[in-house]
C-alpha cells in the first residue's frame, strides 16, 4: 500500500494538521510506504544553505509526523525548491537495497535548479522501482518546453554499476507540478465546465492528454480519471479560483502517472501474455485532490496505489536479536548472523534505535561489527554493547544493522523492552528523600527572616 503526494507548497511553511492528506484517518489498512514529492519549497539562500546543514522543515515536520506510526524516512533528496521523500514501515526495510538518488537541473538551459526532477531510485524485494518528483515550466504556450525538458530527465542517469536506466525499471511514478494547462477553451467555458463538475468536457483540451496521444515517450504512463477539480490556480486559504488581475485560468498542472515496464513490453504480444507470469502489478485505488488545504495556490493531489509483488527476495540478508534481558546495569549482548553471499564489510555497525526513530542515523548507539565482536562461528556471531551506551530509563527499542557497502539497514530486530537501571533509580529515590528531610530546616532559616 502506497501513497504519494504531490503539492507545489509556493514557499509555505508546513500547515497546522496533514492527517487527511496522508489518510491518517482512514479506516482501511495503514500505508506500507509514503512518498512525499513537493515543489517550490522555500529555497532562499539562507534556508538553502541552512537545510543543507540539517533537515529542512518540512523533512522535520514528515518525520515528526509519521515517525511516532512506525514509519521511518528511508531517503531524501533535494534541488532548491525540488524536494522528494520516502517514508517506510520498518518491517519492509531488510528488503529495500540499492537505494540512489539524483537531480536534473533544466532551468536556465541546465543551469538553475528551480525547475527539473529529483529521482530516487530502489530495489524492493527484488523489484526495481523509480520515484520521480518533477518542476517543469510554466505557462501555457511552454508544451514542448515541459515535453523537451521531461525527456531530458528521462534519459539521466544514475551513479553506480548495474543500475538500470529510468525507463529500466520494473515501475516508474512519475509526479508533481506537471504544469500543463487546458488549451483552446476560454476562462469562462472552462469555470463553467468545472461549475457543473462536467470535468470530462475539459479533458480532451488537456495539454498531457493530448500529448500522451501523440509522444511515442509518454504512451505507456498511464494516469487514473481527472475526477477533481483542476489543482491551480487558487486565491490563498480559499477554494475560490484565482481573482487577482491576471485571472490565470483553471488547470490540472498536479498530476501522478505511472508506468509498469512488464505491461509496455507485452501490450503489443496479447494473448501470449499470461497473469502467473506477471511478478508486479500496481493497481489505483484513489486519485483525488484535497481542497481543505490552501497555503499556496495549488491544492495537493494523492495517488493511493496496491503494489503486488510476487517476491524475488523473501529472506532478509541479516537477522538479529538481543540476548537475554537488557539493562544499564551490565554489558549486553546481540546475537546475528548473515546469509553466505552478504558483502559485509569492516565499517558495517549495529544501531541501538528507540520504536519511533525517525531515519538510519537516528541511533541511540552502535557498535562495530568487527571491532566489538566477542564470539564467533559459522552460524552466527556476538557483539557487545557496554552498559555505559544503555538507557537508564529503558523503554522499547530496535536493533538494525547498518551495511556500509550497501548504504542500507539490511537487518531489523523484533522490537524489545530494556529494564530501567534500578540502581540509578535507587539512588535518584536516595537523593528524593534526602531533599525532603532538609526542607523543614530550610522552611524554618526563611521563617526567621
Amino acid at each position: 500500500r502506497l501513497h504519494l503526494v504531490t503539492w507545489n507548497v509556493g514557499t509555505a511553511s508546513p500547515p497546522p494538521d496533514v492527517t487527511s492528506l496522508l489518510q491518517l484517518d482512514s479506516l482501511g489498512p495503514t500505508m506500507d510506504m509514503y512518498v512525499i514529492g513537493l515543489q517550490e519549497v522555500n529555497s532562499r539562500i539562507t534556508n538553502f544553505l541552512s537545510d543543507l546543514a540539517f533537515d529542512d522543515p518540512w523533512s522535520i515536520f514528515f518525520m515528526t509526523v509519521l515517525s511516532p506510526l512506525g514509519y521511518i524516512k528511508l531517503s531524501s533528496v533535494r534541488m532548491q525548491g525540488l524536494l522528494l521523500l520516502i517514508f517506510v514501515k520498518h518491517t519492509h526495510l531488510p528488503f529495500i537495497r540499492d537505494i540512489h538518488t539524483h537531480y536534473t537541473r533544466t532551468g536556465l538551459y541546465g543551469y538553475w535548479g528551480n525547475k527539473g526532477g529529483v529521482t530516487i531510485r530502489m530495489s524492493l524485494y527484488g523489484h526495481t522501482i523509480c520515484f520521480m518528483n518533477c518542476h517543469l515550466p510554466a505557462h501555457m504556450e511552454n508544451t514542448e518546453q515541459r515535453l523537451d525538458d521531461f525527456e531530458k530527465i528521462l534519459e539521466m542517469q544514475f551513479e553506480g554499476e548495474n543500475i538500470p536506466s529510468t525507463l529500466d525499471h520494473d515501475v516508474l511514478f512519475w509526479f508533481g507540478d506537471l504544469n500543463f494547462r487546458i488549451a483552446d477553451y476560454g476562462i469562462h467555458f472552462v469555470r463553467e465546465s468545472i461549475n457543473n463538475k462536467r470535468y470530462n468536457l475539459l479533458w480532451e483540451k488537456d495539454q498531457l492528454n493530448m500529448a500522451k496521444k501523440k509522444e511515442a515517450f509518454l504512451q505507456d504512463f498511464i494516469e487514473g480519471p481527472l475526477q477533481f477539480k483542476p489543482t491551480y490556480k487558487f486565491d490563498l486559504y480559499s477554494d475560490v479560483y484565482d481573482t487577482s488581475e491576471k485571472k490565470r485560468k483553471p488547470a490540472w498542472t498536479d498530476r501522478i502517472l505511472w508506468r509498469v515496464k512488464n505491461l509496455c513490453q507485452h501490450a503489443s504480444k496479447e494473448g501470449e501474455f499470461s497473469e502467473e507470469e506477471q511478478t508486479i502489478s500496481v493497481t489505483l485505488n484513489n486519485y483525488i485532490s484535497h481542497m481543505s488545504y490552501g497555503i499556496s495556490d495549488h491544492k495537493p493531489v494523492t495517488g493511493t496505489f496496491g503494489l503486488e509483488l510476487k517476491p524475488l527476495l523473501s529472506d532478509p540478508l541479516v537477522t538479529l536479536s538481543p540476548v537475554g534481558e537488557w539493562s544499564a546495569e551490565h554489558d549486553v549482548l546481540i546475537n546475528y548472523s548473515a546469509v553466505p553471499e552478504f558483502p559485509s564489510s569492516a565499517w558495517d555497525w549495529i544501531g541501538l534505535f528507540k520504536v519511533t526513530f525517525r531515519h538510519a542515523n537516528d541511533y541511540v548507539t552502535y557498535a562495530w561489527v568487527e571491532d566489538d565482536e566477542v564470539s564467533s562461528n559459522k552460524d552466527s556471531k556476538q557483539v557487545y554493547m557496554s552498559a555505559a551506551e544503555i538507557p537508564d530509563m529503558g523503554g522499547d527499542f530496535l536493533l538494525c544493522y547498518y551495511s556500509n557497502n550497501l548504504q542500507s539497514i539490511v537487518g531489523i530486530s523484533q522490537p524489545f523492552q530494556i529494564q530501567p537501571n534500578r540502581t540509578l533509580i535507587g539512588k535518584d529515590l536516595a537523593q528524593e528523600e534526602s531533599s525532603w528531610m532538609q526542607k523543614p530546616d530550610n522552611l524554618e532559616s526563611h521563617a526567621d527572616f
